[in-house]
C-alpha cells in the first residue's frame, strides 16, 4: 500500500524503501485530490512507522526494537554557544492527553462506523481528544491503536537536544538512541553544522505492544435480496385535517423489509423522477372473514374481524384513545377511491399471522357514504399509522392518469424488482361529506325536505355556533328519481327544499320515488348523496 502511494506520487522504486514495513491494511479510503502525504499519514499513525530521507531516498521505518547507540554525556560535542551535554524539554501538563476516542470503520460485517476509547489509568481528565482514521480495522486493532497513541502521546512530552561530533554521522533521523540513564529517544531532526545538532523525542520500544484484547464477535447481518415490494395507493379523506387534501397516500409492505422503498412518478411511460422515500414498512394484510355494513358513529360490537397480516402487527388501544383518533385503518378492494376508514379497540393474535380486531367504529371521516353492504374475504386492510404517508401530486394532476413505480430504494428505477402501475386519483380529501338527517314530511299539497350538512374540516369542535363550512360557498344538489329515471334536479343554497304536488305533476313523477341530496364543492363537485324513499 505504501509503495503504491509512492509510485502514484511519481517516485521511482529506487527513490523509496519500504522493505522494513510489516503489517496488514484491511481497507483504506482516500480522496482523489489528496496528496501522497495526506494518504500516508493515517497509515503511519495506525501502524506506527515514520518516514525519513536518507541519501536521496524516502525510507519508511518502524519503531526500532533496540537503540542504535548509547550516548554518554562526555561524548557530546560543544554546540554554537560552547555548551555540551543535553538540554531536556518537557511539554506542559495541559498538553497531555488523558482520554482518547478513535473512530474507524469496522472491517468485518457491514462496515459500520465504530469508536475505540483509551483512558490513561488514574487520569480523570474530562477533556476528550477525538480523532478518526479512514481505515478498516477490527475491534482489537482499533483498541490497540488507541492505546498506543495514548501511551506515545504521554511519553513524547519529553524531548532532548544535544550535539554530537562528526564521527557520529552514522546516526540519522529515525534512529533510536539511549542515554546513560537507560531512557530511549527517537531522532527527529539532524542539522550538520560542524557538530551534528540533534533533536529527539522520548519513545518506549514497548508502546507498540497492545494489551490483551479478545476480538469481539461481529454479528453478521442477513443479506436482504432486492425483492419486489407491495405498494398500496389509497385515495383517502382527510384524517387529521393537516394533510394535503388532494394528494393520495401510499403504504408499502414487504417481508423482509429492504430498508427503504422508493416511489417514482411520471406523467408518461418514461421520464420517472423520485417522488418520495418510504422508510418504514406498513402493517397491511387481507380479510379472512367478511365484514358486513354497520351503523356509523356507534360501536360495532359484532363478531371479531379476522385478518391475515404478514408485515407488522396491530395493537389494541383504550376506548378513550380510539375516540381521540388511535388505531385508524382503511379497508378497500385495491387502489380505488372507495376506502372505508375504520377504528378498532381490541387486537388479538389468534394464530400465525392471524389477528382478530373487535369493538370497531365504522365509516369514519365521511366514508360511511361509500360503505358497501359487505367487504368480502380478501379485501385489503391497511393500518393508517406513521408508515403510511402522502405522495407529492400537483393539484393540476388530480384526475389525470400517472405512471408510478415502487421498489427497493437501493435499486435503480429500471430494476426488475420495481412494479409499475397507472393510476388517477380524485382527491377524496376534497370530497364533501354526505348530508345527515335527511327528512321529508307532508305539509298540505307539498312535501318539505330538510337535512343537516356535515363538514370535513375542523368539525369536532364545540366552540363555534356551527361547524365550519369547509367550502367556498354553501351549495347542494338535489335530485328526484323514480323507476323511470331522473325527474328533477335542483341546485340549492340552503339545506331545505319544498316539492309541491304541482311540481310533481309537471315532472310526471310516479307515486314511489326517491330524493337524493349531496353537498357540492367548487373544487370536487358533488359529494356522496344521501337518499330517502318516498311512497305517496
Amino acid at each position: 500500500m505504501v509503495a503504491e502511494i509512492c509510485e502514484a506520487a511519481g517516485l521511482r522504486p529506487d527513490e523509496y524503501d519500504v522493505s522494513r514495513l510489516r503489517g496488514l491494511v484491511r481497507g483504506h479510503l482516500s480522496g482523489e485530490t489528496e496528496s501522497a502525504r495526506a494518504r500516508l499519514q493515517p497509515l503511519m499513525l495506525a501502524h506506527g512507522f515514520h518516514a525519513v530521507e536518507r541519501e536521496g531516498r524516502v525510507v519508511f521505518l518502524p519503531v526500532a526494537p533496540r537503540p542504535a547507540a548509547v550516548i554518554e554525556g562526555d561524548c557530546t560535542a560543544l554546540d554554537g554557544e560552547g555548551v555540551g551535554g543535553f538540554t531536556h524539554i518537557r511539554a506542559p501538563q495541559a498538553e497531555t492527553v488523558g482520554r482518547l476516542r478513535l473512530g474507524y470503520t469496522e472491517a468485518e460485517a457491514t462496515y459500520e462506523g465504530r469508536v475505540a476509547e483509551a483512558v490513561h489509568p488514574g487520569d480523570g481528565a474530562d477533556v476528550v481528544n477525538d480523532s478518526s482514521l479512514p481505515l478498516a480495522l477490527t475491534g482489537a486493532e482499533g483498541q490497540a491503536i488507541a492505546e498506543r497513541w495514548l501511551a506515545e502521546a504521554r511519553v513524547a512530552r519529553d524531548a532532548v537536544k544535544l550535539a554530537l561530533p562528526p564521527s557520529r554521522r552514522g546516526l540519522g533521523a529515525g534512529d533510536m538512541i539511549a542515554l546513560a540513564d537507560g531512557s530511549t529517544w527517537r531522532i527527529d531532526r539532524v542539522e550538520a553544522r560542524g557538530a551534528r545538532e540533534i533533536e529527539a523525542v522520548r519513545v518506549e520500544p514497548t508502546t507498540p505492544e497492545p494489551s490483551d484484547e479478545v476480538e469481539e464477535a461481529i454479528q453478521q447481518s442477513q443479506f436482504v435480496p432486492p425483492l419486489p415490494v407491495s405498494a398500496i395507493f389509497l385515495d383517502l379523506p382527510l384524517l387529521t385535517g393537516d394533510e394535503v387534501a388532494h394528494a393520495p397516500h401510499i403504504a408499502v409492505a414487504a417481508d423482509p423489509w429492504p430498508g427503504t422503498a422508493a416511489v417514482y412518478a411520471a406523467p408518461g411511460p418514461d421520464g420517472f423522477e423520485l417522488n418520495r422515500l418510504v422508510e418504514q414498512g406498513a402493517v397491511a394484510g387481507t380479510l379472512e372473514t367478511p365484514l358486513f355494513a354497520a351503523t356509523p358513529g356507534l360501536w360495532d360490537r359484532g363478531g371479531p374481524l379476522r385478518l391475515r397480516i404478514a408485515t407488522g402487527a396491530p395493537s389494541g388501544a383504550e376506548a378513550a384513545a380510539v375516540l381521540n383518533g388511535a388505531n385508524l385503518a382503511a379497508i378497500g378492494s385495491g387502489d380505488g377511491a372507495d376506502w372505508e376508514v375504520i377504528q378498532f379497540q381490541g387486537a388479538t393474535l389468534v394464530g400465525t399471522d392471524l389477528w382478530e380486531i373487535g369493538l370497531r367504529l365504522r365509516g369514519q371521516q365521511g366514508s360511511d357514504a361509500t360503505m358497501p353492504a359487505i367487504w368480502p374475504e380478501g379485501s385489503l386492510f391497511v393500518l393508517l399509522d406513521g408508515a403510511v404517508g402522502q405522495v407529492d401530486l400537483p393539484a393540476a394532476a388530480r384526475g389525470l392518469a400517472r405512471y408510478w413505480r415502487v421498489g427497493p430504494g437501493r435499486r435503480a428505477v429500471d430494476d426488475p424488482s420495481y412494479s409499475e402501475t397507472v393510476l388517477a386519483f380524485q382527491g377524496i380529501g376534497l370530497r364533501p361529506y354526505s348530508p345527515a338527517h335527511l327528512r321529508s314530511r307532508r305539509i298540505g299539497a307539498a312535501r318539505a325536505v330538510t337535512w343537516i350538512r356535515r363538514s370535513r374540516i375542523d368539525a369536532d369542535s364545540w366552540e363555534g355556533l356551527d361547524v365550519p363550512l369547509g367550502e367556498a360557498s354553501e351549495m347542494y344538489l338535489l335530485r328526484i328519481l323514480d323507476a323511470t329515471g331522473l325527474r328533477r334536479e335542483e341546485t340549492l343554497a340552503t339545506p331545505a327544499f319544498t316539492y309541491t304536488d304541482a311540481m310533481r305533476a309537471a315532472d310526471g313523477t310516479a307515486p314511489a320515488y326517491s330524493i337524493e341530496v349531496a353537498q357540492v364543492s367548487d373544487r370536487f363537485g358533488p359529494g356522496p348523496f344521501a337518499r330517502i324513499e318516498i311512497d305517496d
